[in-house]
């Protein structure tokens, strides 16, 4: 059974690692999918791969860190797909620097992409959706670093704590109108962001792995699932909340 048939999902950064995975699986659960990429190649190369697959898929070349772009999106795919009811906020970038070192544009730049992306995103797709009378989900992709903390990964945890509060805020304010709002927390999932920014050297695996329950990364796949669940009707009551997967990570409370 398809759980998302009938859907219209736009998923901003979709190409690569998490967001790749997503817009797999919504598609093959039935969504009309667009989604978008700084990387023109890459998100070229998956909506071909995906159409050839007989899914209703659409790639848009688009820079997170930009509102107007973002915007342009938003608006974008409401034509395209006819609306939107379902929009996944998956940008986010990382930069590895002691706090001594961070500049301007460090801080800028990740806050444009991994925070202020999401808020101009869903604040486009909550106008579309109120004025159309839809119920929509949107799902933000937070992290453990929201709550947990890595020190040379200082904007980063700013920015997903900052998701987190986004996504609280505006559940308890669209929750009237049946427009839920959530958000996941991946632990150490093996992307090509972590690879670069945490898995580089043997001793940081074991450090991460040192402080995971479970002993292994997670997959892609997994978070797409979850995504699968929050957007479909099996989560209709849930809104406001924060699902951490991280294989223990979070209740073990240790970081080396």
């Amino acid at each position: 059974m398809q759980q998302l048939k009938g859907r219209k999902a736009l998923v901003v950064a979709g190409a690569a690692g998490i967001g790749r995975a997503c817009v797999e699986r919504f598609a093959a659960e039935g969504a009309s999918v667009m989604f978008s990429d700084i990387n023109h190649e890459t998100g070229q190369a998956l909506e071909s791969s995906l159409r050839q697959a007989g899914q209703q898929v659409w790639f848009r070349q688009s820079d997170a860190g930009v509102p107007d772009q973002v915007r342009a999106l938003v608006a974008d795919a409401i034509t395209v797909l006819g609306g939107i009811d379902l929009l996944l906020n998956n940008a986010g970038i990382a930069v590895s620097k002691d706090f001594l070192d961070l500049g301007d544009a460090d801080f800028d730049r990740t806050v444009n992409v991994n925070l202020k992306a999401a808020f101009v995103a869903s604040q486009a797709a909550a106008r579309h959706m109120l004025a159309t009378g839809t119920r929509g989900s949107i799902i933000c992709m937070s992290s453990v670093n929201a709550v947990l903390n890595i020190p040379n990964l200082l904007t980063y945890n700013i920015t997903k704590g900052g998701l987190n509060q986004l996504t609280r805020n505006l559940a308890i304010r669209l929750a009237p109108h049946g427009i839920r709002v959530n958000a996941i927390g991946p632990g150490t999932i093996l992307t090509d962001l972590v690879k670069k920014t945490i898995y580089t050297s043997a001793a940081a695996q074991a450090a991460v792995m040192s402080r995971t329950p479970m002993g292994r990364a997670g997959e892609v796949g997994e978070i797409a699932s979850i995504a699968v669940f929050l957007a479909s009707e099996a989560a209709s009551y849930v809104t406001g909340q924060v699902i951490y997967a991280d294989g223990g990570r979070l209740p073990l409370n240790y970081t080396v």
